[in-house]
């Protein structure tokens, strides 16, 4: 069975532990209990082949970006999430995109977007429009609103992160081939 590493990013609140709790285990935590980092281990089936999937949740706190370099270079596939109702959340994801890119050395990685919280669509400061606009700029990533609460689109986050992964072959953007000559370099 084959396993993938996937990685929740986000700012602070914006419900990347209820996705997750609720993928993994179908219920909604109401509480906001700040994450230091969770990981959590389900077994699905995708397009026909059973997958064991390793979801790190991580912080979304300042203080503990140290640990983000560590688990970008690990991870497979990420879920970059955003609160519909804090436009500064929104706000943060080109940085973080941007470091993933840089920590696994990479053009592109299985990504996808998440507007997180779209049961409350009457407290909205980020437009469906404004996600799809951040997704082209990310290229061929992704994008869904999703709520952990009323368990809208909570599993296609997780399928579409497989799915990306297996296209790129399980590479997750690391060097696979297209910058490689077949040549090889030995340390002696």
């Amino acid at each position: 069975m084959k396993e993938y590493k996937l990685v929740v990013l986000g700012s602070g609140g914006v419900g990347k532990s209820a996705l997750t709790v609720q993928f993994v285990q179908g219920i909604f935590v109401e509480k906001y209990d700040p994450t230091i980092e969770d990981s959590y281990r389900k077994q699905v089936e995708v397009d026909g082949h059973q997958c064991m999937l390793e979801i790190l949740d991580t912080a979304g706190t300042e203080q503990f970006t140290a640990m983000r370099d560590l688990y970008m270079k690990n991870g497979q596939g990420f879920v970059l999430v955003y609160s519909i109702t804090a436009q500064s959340t929104f706000g943060d994801l080109s940085d973080l995109r941007d470091q993933i890119l840089r920590v696994k050395d990479a053009h592109e990685v299985p990504l996808v977007l998440v507007g997180n919280k779209c049961d409350l669509d009457a407290e909205r400061v980020v437009t469906y429009s404004q996600g799809q606009s951040l997704q082209k700029t990310f290229g061929s990533c992704a994008f869904l609103e999703a709520s952990a609460k009323s368990k809208i689109n909570v599993n296609d986050i997780f399928y579409d992160l497989v799915r990306q992964i297996n296209r790129q072959g399980g590479t997750a953007g690391g060097k696979s081939g297209s910058n490689q000559s077949g040549s090889c370099c030995t340390l002696l």
